[in-house]
């Protein structure tokens, strides 16, 4: 395959996911002719069309090439946010992003102590979903990530192949079904996962996992959803539960003073809510003993760390949303 220009590819990516030549030269700052021009060399170089010009739509070699687009994308802009991270001056603005189950009191002294010694620091905190994290730490759009979710006992979170990335867990908790109070289960021990395939489960795949990861770790079918949620509000999701609108999996502690919640922990298989801070190289600085902070307060630092490893994928990737956000 011929070397592929980088700004082609992504003039291209951006005449897919508009439908236009004229809404991406908009985008990109460039004229339409400048736009289409860079598609032809493009199409020229693979020897094939990639786009239907009327409606504007990739063709089924487009298509491939957008699958390759978005990793290839992405570690040009991980590489870019690298380099730049080791030869600039330390920053004095340290941008954290989370998944909302990964916001806590820990975070939260950890986050004191940085302000304590970096008094003039601007600190941010931006609430994401998981997907979308990893890329924006290689990229450099956040500085470090605390992400959690689903897992054997120190098993690392399955997440995605961005580049070369430190995971280490700083927290692993119990899980649950969170069920309404007076439910025939609530109260009730070593409830096998399994068994509650066929019940009415809320769908909140910005808060817990996805029905295919329950379907994945109980190793059966089912977990049907009865209701989608769609948000990042942990008390709305529990109003719902309260009420009978769908069990949920949970981490334990949330559930503890949930009102008209009841919870049920689940035995088998073995499983525990997993939070791990996910960051590349950090200059001396804000982030850097965030970073440190983090690590020191694991519960079980025996167990806790991860080496440095770049983590393997778990969904399928939207070529044209995730070459988009690189």
């Amino acid at each position: 395959m011929p070397a592929v220009d980088p700004q082609q590819l992504r003039t291209f990516v951006t005449v897919a996911r508009l439908g236009s030549f004229s809404e991406a030269a908009r985008e990109l700052g460039y004229t339409q002719s400048a736009v289409s021009q860079q598609i032809a060399a493009l199409e020229a170089d693979l020897g094939t069309a990639l786009l239907v010009r009327r409606p504007v739509g990739p063709t089924g070699a487009g298509q491939r090439l957008l699958e390759h687009a978005a990793p290839l994308l992405v570690r040009l802009a991980a590489a870019r946010a690298d380099v730049a991270r080791l030869a600039g001056t330390p920053s004095a603005r340290l941008v954290l992003g989370a998944t909302p189950l990964a916001v806590g009191a820990t975070l939260g002294r950890a986050l004191g102590e940085v302000r304590r010694a970096y008094p003039r620091a601007e600190l941010v905190v931006r609430v994401l979903a998981q997907d979308v994290l990893p890329a924006q730490v290689a990229t450099g759009e956040v500085d470090l990530a605390l992400i959690d979710g689903l897992a054997a006992p120190s098993d690392p979170l399955p997440l995605a192949d961005v580049g070369p990335l430190r995971t280490v867990a700083v927290a692993e908790q119990p899980v649950a079904v969170a069920l309404p109070v007076g439910h025939p289960l609530a109260g009730r021990g070593g409830l096998a996962l399994a068994d509650l395939s066929a019940a009415r489960w809320l769908d909140a795949p910005d808060l817990t996992p996805t029905a295919a990861r329950l379907r994945a770790a109980a190793g059966v079918d089912g977990f049907r959803p009865a209701t989608r949620y769609q948000g990042t509000d942990l008390h709305g999701l529990l109003a719902l539960v309260a009420v009978g609108h769908g069990l949920s999996l949970l981490p334990e502690p949330v559930l503890a003073a949930a009102p008209g919640v009841g919870r049920a922990p689940i035995a088998a298989p073995r499983l525990v809510h997993r939070t791990e801070l996910v960051h590349g190289s950090l200059p001396e600085g804000p982030a850097a003993l965030l970073a440190r902070l983090l690590e020191e307060s694991r519960v079980d630092p025996a167990r806790a760390a991860a080496p440095v490893r770049a983590a393997a994928p778990v969904r399928p990737v939207d070529p044209v949303r995730a070459a988009a956000q690189a």
